[in-house]
């Protein structure tokens, strides 16, 4: 049998061996540690590996089957593509925090049981929240905190699930949960999870740290917080009914605040709210056909969105602005970003021949077929929003629209490095790639269904993807939206406004709690604190000085005075004594004798 190298263990060795490595040996070494990992993952057979037994549990580090290494392969993948993006960064710790991270997210793809689940949950979280603050602006420190104090908050409501159902049942193996009939524990559990897949109301923190991140940092942040979280719903929560619900809600939700965002990447962190959506309302319809759809779609997610972040990337980091105000026209200083953003734009609008097409509707198909027509019609109602702003809203007003560059930005604006453009590059042909009918051999999108969890169901789907009618029926959606697009396109246009989210609550919450702390809290205490000096410490001091003086006039002075008696009769009895044992004696002896007839004649 093959041996198991955990490809998480081998970017997390590799990450604490990267400060030693400097100039050309650096950057060779930035690409050979992330394919090592892809080569571990496709090294890897179907089994249960790296088991170790802790205290009174067994804690099981290699679960490897059709469920982790489809998300396995995207993340490995990915990490390359994101390695090679992020190779003119010379800062050696922002290096290693993606390479913890994404570690992490790996620990959790491969884990079976919660113990470790818990561990590397919380390694993303402590190890991600550093590529929000190494950009190192003023707004970077207060939105890493933001971002640590709600990850934090679910990791304790998710350790408190664990607790519960390992008291409940005395298990802490992480399989699927019993949906059926849901306990404290299981909501529990579902609300950890939900909190990093970003479920409205639990998301703000994501457009909050993405649109903050650094350039290469936002790369590897889009792609795995998110679908780790999918991965744990599909492993642990299939087919629980409330994630139908919330999915639906998140790809609406996540499609209103993108069309009203200003930023670029901040409307690209808000529509991974949308399309996350669609996974976990495909976890949550629970059949094999939709969970085939939320890892396909998982699979094509990572490198569609890692594309548009990618794209808008690029126009941050040389221009120094990512606000649809302040850009435009960049089509003659930055065509090839516009060809590789279009690219993903049009993967993340299910476009014929694009790698969204071929993941997204197996959800939308799976609604179909349980008879959630309300659920199918609401993700297809969120696809067309989708080609709205993303396909459209982005590439426009970016490339094509007014110019609104200041004179620096625009002699700015060029091409981005070359490294950029490879990742890029890498990214857009896989996205065409897997989107590509498979004309019955092993091609095109038939790669990406042979590594479904659920191989007949792929086989039957396949047979589907691009018969006429759905074909017929994606293309309508997207020239009938094309067409709103440009007749409202004056109404579209960008302003410089700000969207008011649900992190208004913990911003205003946190400011509240300062004023409080500050002002009623801390009065009191020094009121308190003024009583307690006046009222209680003076009595206490002055009845300890009373005991002091009791102790020593009083106790002190009888145990010494006492000792003083002794003192002295030891010293006159001494002078009895001069030496010769027989004096001694017939003293000793002549005092008894006296002592005899005192008492006969007394």
């Amino acid at each position: 049998m093959t041996e198991f190298i955990h490809p998480g263990f081998v970017l997390i060795a590799g990450a604490m061996l990267l400060p030693f490595f400097r100039g050309q040996a650096l950057k060779t070494y930035l690409m050979i540690v992330p394919v090592m990992a892809f080569a571990s993952v496709l090294n890897m057979q179907h089994g249960i590996y790296g088991v170790v037994n802790f205290m009174d549990w067994q804690l099981t580090f290699g679960r490897v089957d059709a469920l982790s290494q489809v998300f396995g392969y995207i993340m490995t993948l990915m990490c390359i593509i994101g390695s090679m993006y992020g190779l003119h960064v010379k800062d050696p710790k922002e290096h290693m925090a993606a390479w913890m991270y994404v570690g992490g997210s790996l620990g959790v793809i491969y884990c079976a049981d919660y113990i470790t689940l818990f561990i590397f949950w919380e390694l993303m979280a402590f190890s991600s929240v550093f590529l929000v603050w190494f950009r190192k602006r003023k707004e970077s420190l207060p939105t890493g905190f933001r971002y640590l104090l709600v990850h934090t908050a679910g990791g304790l409501i998710l350790l408190a699930g664990f607790v519960l159902r390992y008291k409940a049942t005395g298990a802490l193996d992480f399989n699927l949960l019993d949906v059926d009939h849901p306990t404290l524990y299981t909501y529990l559990i579902m609300v950890g999870f939900i909190l990093n897949a970003a479920v409205p109301p639990f998301h703000a923190w994501l457009p909050d740290a993405y649109g903050e991140a650094t350039v290469s940092g936002a790369v590897f942040m889009c792609a795995f917080t998110t679908k780790t979280a999918v991965y744990a719903l599909a492993r642990g929560l299939a087919g629980l009914d409330i994630l139908i619900v919330l999915g639906v809600i998140m790809a609406l939700y996540g499609v209103v605040y993108a069309v009203l965002e200003n930023d670029a990447r901040r409307l690209l962190a808000y529509h991974i709210i949308s399309q996350v959506g669609y996974m976990v309302a495909g976890v949550g319809i629970g059949t094999q056909m939709a969970i085939n759809g939320a890892c396909a779609h998982a699979f094509a997610h990572i490198l569609y969105k890692g594309l548009l972040f990618m794209g808008c990337g690029s126009v941050l980091y040389m221009t120094g602005t990512s606000k649809f105000s302040e850009l435009g026209g960049l089509y003659k200083k930055m065509p090839w970003a516009f060809v590789f953003t279009l690219i993903g734009g049009l993967s993340i609008s299910a476009f014929p021949l694009f790698s969204g097409f071929v993941s997204k509707s197996m959800i939308v198909y799976a609604g179909f077929e349980e008879h959630l027509y309300w659920a199918a019609f609401g993700l297809t109602l969120a696809s067309a929003g989708t080609f709205l702003h993303t396909g459209l809203k982005v590439p426009y007003f970016i490339w094509f629209g007014k110019n609104n560059c200041s004179k620096e930005t625009w002699e700015r604006a060029a091409e981005p490095p070359w490294n950029m453009n490879v990742a890029m590059i890498v990214a857009s042909f896989l996205c065409i790639f897997i989107g590509l009918p498979a004309f019955g051999g092993q091609f095109g999108y038939q790669l990406l269904y042979n590594l479904l969890p659920y191989q007949p169901e792929a086989a039957d789907y396949a047979h589907h993807v691009y018969s006429s009618y759905h074909v017929s029926e994606s293309l309508q959606i997207l020239l009938f939206t094309a067409l709103g697009f440009f007749l409202l396109i004056k109404k579209l246009a960008p302003e410089p406004t700000i969207s008011i989210d649900m992190d208004w609550f913990y911003r205003k919450g946190g400011r509240v709690f300062i004023w409080l702390a500050r002002k009623p809290i801390q009065t009191f205490d020094t009121w308190f604190g003024e009583v307690y000096r006046n009222v209680g410490l003076y009595p206490l001091m002055t009845t300890a000085k009373f005991w002091s003086w009791f102790d020593w006039h009083g106790i002190d002075g009888f145990v010494d005075g006492l000792a003083r008696l002794v003192r002295s009769v030891g010293a006159k009895l001494r002078t009895v004594q001069n030496g010769r044992l027989q004096y001694n004696i017939y003293y000793a002896v002549s005092i008894v004798a006296l002592l005899i007839v005192a008492y006969v004649f007394g």
